[in-house]
């Protein structure tokens, strides 16, 4: 991996980290369904723009009903769980849980891409569902019955963004990227633009929750989706899914420095079990490279 694309994996990192304190913010002025109904038409406008000005290919005839399962696995409901989750919950521990897609990615492709179950990914997956009831049980938010439902909303997200996945690998292949970039935001809208109207905020938004949502959008959804792709077409699929372990790390640093959220033992302890199991169940290996191979990348 090159240096370039080295940082913009720890970029796309830290702008999907941050997504997380964006919402925080913004979701108890707008309401999560307007929020999210605001992210993805902002989002796909964006999208559109620097696809046309690239000149990537646009063609959503004939995906109408594939677009709309997954802009709701991928965008609308779990982006809507996760926002309906923040306000009651912190920025940093929904970035912890949101980091168990891969171990709902695992469960699902035995049962429907027909993948074997080793014995490394069964200890993954019961070691990462353990660090989720740690940091569950051992965060800093007080364990009502809204923190509840809303931790079990996040893992929900985290299920369809996990099922998602699966679908597109089934009924998408082939497809360009910037197309399913472009019409998860269009589906996504269409999903969410009558919630959207039904819970209008009673009041105008403060500007640091409008600035928050513009962040959201532009930073977090259209900025982050092109440096994602991208990065699948320098390093490959695999590699880009690494960002997967930096992201909580992130989710966790931004809560801390800018909204005062306080990290506790059972966070760091849950956040380290998570990322292990995701290492557990998705094979992978650490290699060092060598000093001549970091000088012949540059």
């Amino acid at each position: 991996m090159k240096p370039v694309d080295l940082a913009s994996l720890v970029l796309l990192a830290a702008l999907w980290g941050g997504s997380y304190m964006f919402i925080r913010v913004a979701a108890p002025a707008f309401g999560p369904a307007p929020l999210m109904f605001g992210r993805v038409v902002i989002a796909g406008v964006l999208l559109w723009a620097v696809l046309r000005g690239l000149r990537k290919p646009i063609a959503l005839r004939g995906l109408g009903g594939r677009i709309m399962v997954i802009g709701l696995l991928n965008a609308a409901l779990p982006f809507t769980l996760v926002a309906a989750a923040e306000l009651h919950i912190t920025a940093s521990l929904a970035s912890v849980l949101t980091a168990t897609v891969p171990l709902f990615g695992t469960i699902l492709a035995v049962y429907w891409l027909d993948e074997r179950l080793t014995a490394n990914r069964v200890v993954g997956v019961v070691t990462g569902f353990a660090g989720v009831a740690i940091v569950a049980g051992w965060s800093s938010v007080d364990f009502t019955t809204p923190a509840a439902l809303s931790i079990a909303a996040v893992l929900v997200g985290s299920l369809s963004y996990a099922a998602s996945g699966i679908y597109a690998k089934r009924t998408l292949a082939g497809i360009p990227s910037s197309t399913l970039a472009l019409g998860q935001q269009a589906g996504a809208a269409a999903w969410l633009a009558i919630p959207a109207m039904l819970w209008l905020p009673s009041s105008p938004p403060s500007p640091e929750a409008v600035g928050s949502l513009l962040a959201l959008a532009v930073l977090a959804t259209s900025l982050a989706f092109v440096l994602y792709y991208r990065l699948i077409a320098r390093i490959g699929p695999t590699l880009t899914q690494t960002v997967t372990y930096l992201i909580p790390l992130f989710g966790i640093a931004w809560g801390a420095l800018f909204l005062n959220e306080r990290i506790t033992p059972g966070m760091l302890i849950g956040c380290g079990l998570i990322i292990g199991s995701i290492a557990l169940v998705g094979g992978v290996r650490l290699r060092i490279p060598s000093a001549a191979k970091v000088v012949a990348s540059r």
